[in-house]
């Protein structure tokens, strides 16, 4: 197998781990927000209907929908939204420099997230299983 066929044949699959691992690390934000797990003394003090606990909630489901790869394209899209105003809003200000501001995260995925809303699921998403399903 040469370099391209190798490409080709990881390249979905590769897609999809990225997918996963960028949705489990937000569901992680978002149910320390929620539930309070895991244990973190910043983010487990959010106060019901506040902005963060809102965005918790689009973590949380947003992350959920991700991992199982539904509806990608427009749930990424809109993380990816969040995550640029949770950079602007609480990190920005700060400072103009992310590594200063604590923002790099907050930057990174959002970019993730607009890829993902552009690229897709990859091969190991409900979105990819409901084409094969169809017939696409």
């Amino acid at each position: 197998m040469n370099l391209d066929e190798l490409r080709t044949t990881w390249e979905p699959r590769l897609l999809s781990v990225l997918r996963i691992m960028a949705a489990l690390l937000l569901i992680e934000y978002g149910t320390a927000k929620l539930f309070g797990f895991p244990e973190h003394k910043f983010l487990n003090e959010v106060p019901a209907f506040s902005l963060f606990w809102f965005a918790a909630l689009f973590e949380f489901i947003g992350g959920t929908l991700l991992l199982l790869g539904l509806f990608t394209g427009p749930v990424a899209f809109i993380l990816s939204g969040e995550m640029a105003f949770a950079y602007f809003i609480d990190h920005a200000p700060r400072s103009f420099f992310p590594l200063l501001n604590r923002g790099d995260l907050a930057v990174l995925f959002s970019f993730v997230f607009l890829y993902l809303a552009c690229a897709g699921g990859g091969a190991w998403s409900l979105d990819a299983l409901s084409k094969r399903g169809r017939g696409a």
